[in-house]
Protein backbone atom coordinates (compact mmCIF):
# COMPACT_ATOMS: atom_id res chain seq x y z
CA UNK A 1 0.00 0.00 0.00
CA UNK A 2 1.14 3.65 -0.63
CA UNK A 3 0.63 5.73 2.72
CA UNK A 4 0.83 9.15 3.31
CA UNK A 5 1.53 10.27 6.87
CA UNK A 6 1.13 14.26 7.06
CA UNK A 7 1.34 16.15 9.89
CA UNK A 8 1.95 19.23 11.57
CA UNK A 9 3.88 19.67 15.21
CA UNK A 10 4.63 22.52 16.93
CA UNK A 11 5.92 21.03 20.21
CA UNK A 12 7.32 17.47 19.41
CA UNK A 13 4.13 15.86 20.72
CA UNK A 14 1.88 14.95 17.01
CA UNK A 15 5.55 14.19 15.18
CA UNK A 16 6.01 11.89 18.17
CA UNK A 17 2.74 10.23 17.11
CA UNK A 18 3.70 10.79 12.84
CA UNK A 19 6.91 8.42 13.86
CA UNK A 20 5.05 5.69 15.17
CA UNK A 21 2.75 5.52 12.68
CA UNK A 22 5.53 5.90 9.88
CA UNK A 23 8.06 2.91 11.62
CA UNK A 24 5.06 0.62 12.57
CA UNK A 25 3.37 0.75 8.28
CA UNK A 26 7.14 0.71 7.34
CA UNK A 27 7.67 -2.85 9.93
CA UNK A 28 4.31 -4.08 8.17
CA UNK A 29 5.94 -3.53 4.46
CA UNK A 30 4.27 -0.15 3.19
CA UNK A 31 5.50 2.39 1.84
CA UNK A 32 5.54 5.58 3.30
CA UNK A 33 5.93 9.05 2.92
CA UNK A 34 6.14 11.51 6.29
CA UNK A 35 5.49 14.69 5.63
CA UNK A 36 5.44 17.80 7.95
CA UNK A 37 3.05 20.53 6.56
CA UNK A 38 4.91 23.97 5.49
CA UNK A 39 4.32 26.65 3.51
CA UNK A 40 5.45 25.43 0.32
CA UNK A 41 4.25 21.70 0.71
CA UNK A 42 1.99 20.69 -2.32
CA UNK A 43 0.67 16.42 -2.29
CA UNK A 44 -1.24 14.67 -4.56
CA UNK A 45 -3.80 13.16 -1.71
CA UNK A 46 -5.28 11.01 -4.48
CA UNK A 47 -1.92 9.22 -5.51
CA UNK A 48 -2.34 7.29 -1.97
CA UNK A 49 -4.25 4.48 -0.96
CA UNK A 50 -3.86 5.16 3.02
CA UNK A 51 -3.62 8.69 4.25
CA UNK A 52 -2.95 9.65 8.05
CA UNK A 53 -3.62 13.44 8.85
CA UNK A 54 -2.34 14.88 11.96
CA UNK A 55 -1.91 18.24 14.09
CA UNK A 56 -1.78 19.29 17.81
CA UNK A 57 -4.80 21.20 18.51
CA UNK A 58 -4.97 25.14 18.52
CA UNK A 59 -7.81 26.84 19.76
CA UNK A 60 -10.60 23.88 18.63
CA UNK A 61 -8.39 23.92 15.23
CA UNK A 62 -5.73 22.30 13.50
CA UNK A 63 -2.52 24.49 13.82
CA UNK A 64 -2.38 27.35 11.03
CA UNK A 65 0.13 25.13 8.58
CA UNK A 66 -2.46 22.48 8.79
CA UNK A 67 -5.25 24.79 7.94
CA UNK A 68 -3.55 26.62 5.24
CA UNK A 69 -2.64 23.93 3.41
CA UNK A 70 -6.01 22.02 4.13
CA UNK A 71 -7.70 25.46 2.02
CA UNK A 72 -5.01 25.47 -0.78
CA UNK A 73 -5.44 21.84 -1.49
CA UNK A 74 -9.30 21.94 -1.60
CA UNK A 75 -9.00 24.74 -3.93
CA UNK A 76 -6.47 22.76 -5.89
CA UNK A 77 -8.86 19.91 -5.83
CA UNK A 78 -11.93 21.78 -6.58
CA UNK A 79 -10.83 23.99 -9.31
CA UNK A 80 -9.34 20.31 -10.91
CA UNK A 81 -13.61 18.86 -11.18
CA UNK A 82 -11.99 16.48 -7.88
CA UNK A 83 -14.51 17.48 -5.09
CA UNK A 84 -18.13 16.34 -6.63
CA UNK A 85 -21.94 16.63 -5.70
CA UNK A 86 -22.20 14.05 -2.98
CA UNK A 87 -18.40 13.07 -2.51
CA UNK A 88 -18.49 9.75 -3.74
CA UNK A 89 -16.60 7.48 -1.88
CA UNK A 90 -13.15 6.56 -3.90
CA UNK A 91 -12.73 2.73 -4.42
CA UNK A 92 -9.82 1.68 -2.41
CA UNK A 93 -8.97 5.17 -0.51
CA UNK A 94 -8.99 5.40 2.92
CA UNK A 95 -7.57 7.68 6.15
CA UNK A 96 -7.08 8.25 9.72
CA UNK A 97 -7.14 12.13 11.19
CA UNK A 98 -5.33 12.33 14.39
CA UNK A 99 -4.46 15.18 16.78
CA UNK A 100 -2.56 15.33 19.79
CA UNK A 101 -4.30 17.65 22.57
CA UNK A 102 -4.06 18.89 26.19
CA UNK A 103 -7.41 19.11 26.88
CA UNK A 104 -6.85 21.48 29.69
CA UNK A 105 -10.39 23.14 30.05
CA UNK A 106 -12.70 20.40 28.44
CA UNK A 107 -10.84 17.47 27.66
CA UNK A 108 -11.33 15.52 24.47
CA UNK A 109 -14.55 18.00 23.70
CA UNK A 110 -11.52 20.53 22.58
CA UNK A 111 -9.94 18.33 20.09
CA UNK A 112 -12.94 17.06 18.38
CA UNK A 113 -13.59 20.00 15.75
CA UNK A 114 -9.85 19.61 14.78
CA UNK A 115 -10.33 15.88 13.85
CA UNK A 116 -13.15 16.67 11.77
CA UNK A 117 -12.19 19.92 10.69
CA UNK A 118 -9.35 17.86 9.07
CA UNK A 119 -11.19 14.93 7.97
CA UNK A 120 -13.70 16.98 5.92
CA UNK A 121 -10.98 17.56 3.09
CA UNK A 122 -10.67 13.29 3.13
CA UNK A 123 -13.81 13.46 2.98
CA UNK A 124 -15.10 15.83 0.14
CA UNK A 125 -12.38 14.19 -1.89
CA UNK A 126 -14.33 10.70 -1.27
CA UNK A 127 -11.82 9.25 0.58
CA UNK A 128 -13.02 6.62 3.94
CA UNK A 129 -12.56 7.75 7.11
CA UNK A 130 -11.48 4.64 8.83
CA UNK A 131 -10.50 6.48 12.36
CA UNK A 132 -10.51 9.07 14.33
CA UNK A 133 -7.94 9.15 16.74
CA UNK A 134 -7.09 11.21 19.89
CA UNK A 135 -4.18 11.61 21.34
CA UNK A 136 -2.79 13.41 24.52
CA UNK A 137 -0.03 15.58 24.55
CA UNK A 138 1.46 17.83 27.13
CA UNK A 139 1.73 21.25 27.24
CA UNK A 140 5.40 22.28 26.07
CA UNK A 141 4.81 26.17 25.48
CA UNK A 142 6.31 28.16 28.50
CA UNK A 143 3.23 30.91 28.90
CA UNK A 144 1.26 27.30 29.31
CA UNK A 145 3.53 26.15 31.84
CA UNK A 146 1.68 24.63 34.85
CA UNK A 147 -1.27 23.60 32.41
CA UNK A 148 -0.28 19.69 31.98
CA UNK A 149 -0.83 19.16 35.85
CA UNK A 150 -4.45 21.23 36.48
CA UNK A 151 -6.72 20.36 33.61
CA UNK A 152 -9.73 18.17 33.16
CA UNK A 153 -7.11 15.24 32.03
CA UNK A 154 -4.95 15.37 35.33
CA UNK A 155 -1.45 15.40 34.43
CA UNK A 156 -0.70 14.93 30.94
CA UNK A 157 3.42 15.35 31.48
CA UNK A 158 5.36 13.39 29.41
CA UNK A 159 2.53 12.51 27.05
CA UNK A 160 2.22 11.31 24.60
CA UNK A 161 3.98 8.55 26.35
CA UNK A 162 5.64 4.83 25.71
CA UNK A 163 2.23 3.68 26.45
CA UNK A 164 0.16 6.48 23.86
CA UNK A 165 2.88 5.03 21.14
CA UNK A 166 1.80 1.14 21.68
CA UNK A 167 -1.16 2.30 21.32
CA UNK A 168 -1.12 4.10 18.44
CA UNK A 169 1.13 0.96 16.95
CA UNK A 170 -1.66 -1.20 17.94
CA UNK A 171 -4.14 1.02 16.03
CA UNK A 172 -2.23 1.51 13.08
CA UNK A 173 -1.61 -2.05 12.56
CA UNK A 174 -5.41 -2.75 13.05
CA UNK A 175 -6.32 -0.53 11.03
CA UNK A 176 -4.03 -1.15 8.13
CA UNK A 177 -4.70 -4.95 8.39
CA UNK A 178 -8.43 -4.65 7.38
Amino acid sequence: MKILSLYFSSTGNTEKIAKEIEKTARGLGHRVDALKTRRDIDVDLLYYDFIFMGSGVYRWLPGRPMLNFISRTLKKYAENGNIRPSAPRLAGKRGVIYCTYGGMHTGVNEAIPAVKYMGQLLDHLGIEIAGEWYIVGEYHLKKYQGLSTRGRLGNTVGRPNSDDLQRVAEMTRGILQI
